[in-house]
């Protein structure tokens, strides 16, 4: 890339660790190497702050790049929000930076550090997730975009046919995970959820988050199988399923294949909702790295099949995708965002 070509920067703050990217002129990703650090959200919002100056630092250093180049930056950051900008109680962040305006202390310390004002915009990770994916989609076959990404939660976007990403009046919408879901269809009980709802939210059991409790209702029904004798919490023996279902295992394929049953339930109702024609499919089970391609097929030839049973329209009129952009979609989105507003 020149040295002189304008570019805008993305961050993609996660509970665990912010990533760092950018698009260039044309929009496109300035780099797949992934580039993160620690979200230290528990020690308030001056050190995470910090985390996230030092990370843009050192991503325009890796890449060669300067800040002279940089024309806006936007932020990707969980929800909900007690305002544009200003983070609410969240059940993935720390309790230290509820209430925090980290749309106003970013624009201010950027300010301060290059002696310039640089416009700073922000959305919800989730819907910014949409925008790349949907930037990839469109330029092949035109159509709307939803956007269903299982990671910890639910992550959720809808992108219009002109490419303009749905927000909503309080930047809340598309929030598909905390609706409910038809559990007895699949001969389930109701999960909880971390947002305290009561009614079997769809993220309870499309996401990491309710491997938990589908471990405890399904792992009766295998009684030979080496968890019973594994000392490790509930949650450990949780995030080992993904790499047990590589390897075929019975109880995590039947773990798997039930939440993209969960999941065809929800590519309906989004699809009642919104009227896509095309849906992807992202987060981790999406990702090559982390997934074998047998893992994958299965896992989207089951959602298909369980959505197909529900939609409304005609099966031929959606178009079902696996994410093509992993990890970096969200750093992404929030780039083209600043790009598009700035």
């Amino acid at each position: 890339m020149n040295s002189s070509s304008p570019i805008c920067l993305g961050i993609d703050c996660g509970a665990t660790t912010s990533k760092f990217n950018g698009v260039d002129a044309e929009g496109k990703l300035l780099t797949h190497t992934l580039r993160q650090r620690r979200t230290p959200s528990a020690d308030g919002p001056e050190v995470m702050l910090q985390a996230w100056l030092e990370g843009l630092d050192l991503f325009l250093r890796e890449e060669k790049l300067d800040w002279e180049q940089v024309h806006a930056v936007g932020v990707a950051m969980p929800g909900p929000y007690e305002a544009y900008g200003v983070l609410g109680s969240m059940p993935n962040m720390a309790d230290a930076v509820e209430g925090w305006n980290y749309l106003e202390s970013l624009q201010s310390a950027l300010q301060y550090k290059l002696g310039r004002k640089l416009p700073v915009y922000t959305a919800n990770d989730g819907q910014l997730a949409g925008i790349p994916e949907a930037q990839l989609l469109q330029a092949e076959h035109p159509g709307s975009v939803l956007m269903l990404a299982p990671g910890s939660g639910l992550g959720c976007s809808f992108v219009h046919a002109d490419g303009t990403l749905l927000c909503g009046d309080h930047q809340a919408a598309v929030i598909l995970g905390h609706i409910p879901l038809p559990y007895a269809e699949l001969n389930l009980p109701r999960f909880s959820c971390g947002c305290g709802r009561s009614w079997g939210c769809v993220e309870a059991y499309t996401s990491i988050s309710g491997l938990t409790q589908y471990l405890d209702e399904r792992l009766p029904h295998y009684p030979d199988h080496p968890f019973h004798q594994d000392p490790r919490p509930r949650r450990e023996q949780a995030l080992c399923l993904r790499d047990l279902a590589a390897e075929e295992d019975a109880l995590a394929c039947d773990i798997f294949d039930l939440q993209a049953k969960a999941m065809g339930y929800t590519v309906a109702m989004g699809s009642m909702c919104y009227d896509p024609t095309h849906i992807v499919i992202g987060g981790g089970l999406m990702d090559p790295e982390a997934t074998t391609e047998r893992f994958r097929e299965r896992y989207l030839r089951i959602v298909r099949e369980n959505a197909e049973l529900n939609l409304w329209v005609k099966p031929d009129d959606i178009r079902l995708h696996a994410a093509r952009l992993g990890e970096h979609a969200q750093a992404m989105g929030a780039a083209l965002l600043a790009q598009r507003t700035e």
